[in-house]
Order: C-alpha cells, then structure tokens, then sequence
C-alpha cells in the first residue's frame, strides 16, 4: 500500500492556526496520512506527529494536495508549493476575507474528512508568465497566480510607462504603477485599485492603472491567449516588479515586462458546489435584502 501524505501550510504563529493545525494533524494521522510540513511551520506548531521537511520549493513533493491554514497571504505562499509539484490547494480562511479560502475555521472536521475519502473537487485558475527583459535579453521569470504590480520606488515621482498589448502600442501613462491581474486576483490588488471583479471561470487577463495623469486610463479586461508588455521609459525612476505581493525584482529604467497566461494553472480543491456569487456576498457582506429569487442554486 503507498503511503499517502499531505503538506501543512500555516500562519503558524497563531494560535488559532496552531489550534486548528493539531485538530487537522490529529484527524489525518488517525487515518493513516502522513502530514508534513516544512521545517520553520513544524518548529512553530510544535506538533509532534508532523513530519519536519525542508522548506524549498520540493516540500510538496509525492504528497497529494497542500492544506494551508491561514488567510490569503498565507495561501499564496501555499500555492508556491502545490505547484512546483502539481497538486492541488486546499485553504482554511483565519484571516479576514479569504477570497482564496475553501474552507472556514469551523468545517476542520469536514476538510479532514474531505482527504480522507478523497471527495474533494478540483478547478484551475489562470496564472500569470512574468518576464523581465533588459537590452531585449530576457533576464528574469517568475510567474503569479493574483497579480503582479509595477509600481514607483520614491514617492516624490511618478514613473513613465508605455503600455503594448499584443505586440501593439496602447498608450503611455505617468504612473504610480499599474497592475495586471488575472480573474482570480481581480478581488486583491486589482479591486482596490478600481478594477472589476471577474467570475474566476472567465478567462481573460486585467491591466489596472494605479493614479494614472493620462486622459485614456482606465481599467481594461483583455483576451487571454494576449501578450502584455510594459516598458520603463529610459528617462524614469526606477521602479519594482512584486509578484503576489511575494517576491520582488527591480525595474531600471528602459526595462521590459511581458504578461501572458501562463501554461500550467494552479489547481484549487473544492468542499463546497456553492457559485462564486454567493461567494462574493459572504465575503463582502453585501446586501441581498428583498431578493425573491431560488433560495438554492441549482
């Protein structure tokens, strides 16, 4: 029989994470599942059943799926993982919003139940292909799964960007910065800059100005398979390229970046059959007074 294992993710120094770590940990092990985590979340939980690995990009290796514990910070940091080995994501929401969260505080019984039979259900969302270029030699990739944002290192200036869409001038903008979002990010960054939301199931991409000076700057929602670039002018401040609000490169002046949607999603684990409305309801708490519609969907 293999071994069957999952990968803990968690804020782990809080307690409410810790509490729900050791009821999650103890549920699976009572099952037979190995639950890792890497070395830094095992030294906090403390949680003497969990096995300690290193904390690299290979910490989800040969595991079935990521479980992560925290809010959407956290859960990024989980989809680092879940990723690079190509499994699926499942979040537990111990933050405030938790648009990436499956699951809230009190469904850990549920969750653990959910591994052990193996009934979860799974969606894809579309990533995003970063690259940076420099003298038309591309010098760096990342990739991001909400947004990445080029935005001004000083606060006394704006930066001078000049924006292509599928290989296409669009426009030029005196900037604080701009974002590129894709559906699922277009409830993060992106919506706090003025963005749209979008139905994670849409496919397309977004580009939101952040305080642009220019009479055409507003929000655009693009098709998928389109190529955005974003050059720096020479004669701007340098500025930083931040990839889910996780890892930042530099951006000098007459540097290059290219969007595009990237090859391989990242694969969320669902619990719930709920529809992204409902969703967005919750989250915001937005008012549905008065409405006389299904009370089910169907």
């Amino acid at each position: 029989m293999t071994e069957r294992s999952v990968l803990l993710v968690a804020h782990a120094t809080r307690p409410e994470a810790q509490a729900v770590a050791r009821e999650v940990v103890a549920g699976l092990v009572a099952a037979g599942i190995e639950v890792r985590a890497t070395d830094s979340d095992a030294a906090e939980l403390q949680i003497d059943e969990l096995h300690a690995v290193p904390g690299d990009e290979h910490a989800a290796d040969d595991t079935e799926i990521v479980v992560v514990l925290g809010g959407d910070g956290t859960i990024l940091r989980g989809a680092e993982r879940a990723r690079f080995a190509d499994v699926p994501l499942l979040g537990v929401n111990l933050g405030r919003v938790g648009f990436l969260a499956e699951a809230e505080r009190d469904e850990a019984a549920r969750l653990v139940t959910a591994i052990v039979e193996r009934t979860w259900t799974e969606e894809t969302r579309v990533a995003l292909d970063v690259r940076l270029f420099s003298d038309g030699h591309e010098t760096t990739r990342t990739w991001a799964l909400n947004e990445i944002s080029v935005e001004k290192q000083s606060r006394a200036r704006m930066i001078e960007v000049r924006v292509e869409i599928d290989g296409r001038p669009l426009s030029r903008w005196g900037c604080d910065g701009l974002v590129c979002a894709t559906p699922t990010g277009s409830t993060a960054y992106a919506f706090s800059a003025g963005g749209p939301v979008v139905w994670p199931d849409v496919e397309a991409l977004l580009v939101v100005p952040l305080s642009a000076h220019a009479l055409f700057a507003r929000p655009l929602v693009v098709a998928p398979t389109s190529v955005i670039a974003f050059d720096l002018s020479p004669a701007s401040d340098p500025a930083l390229v931040c990839a889910d609000g996780r890892r930042t490169l530099e951006l000098a002046p007459g540097s290059r970046v290219e969007v595009r949607r990237h090859s391989q999603p990242v694969r969320l684990a669902r619990l719930h059959l709920a529809p992204f409305t409902d969703r967005l309801v919750a989250k915001f708490n937005l008012s549905v007074e008065g409405w006389r519609g299904r009370t089910d969907p169907e």
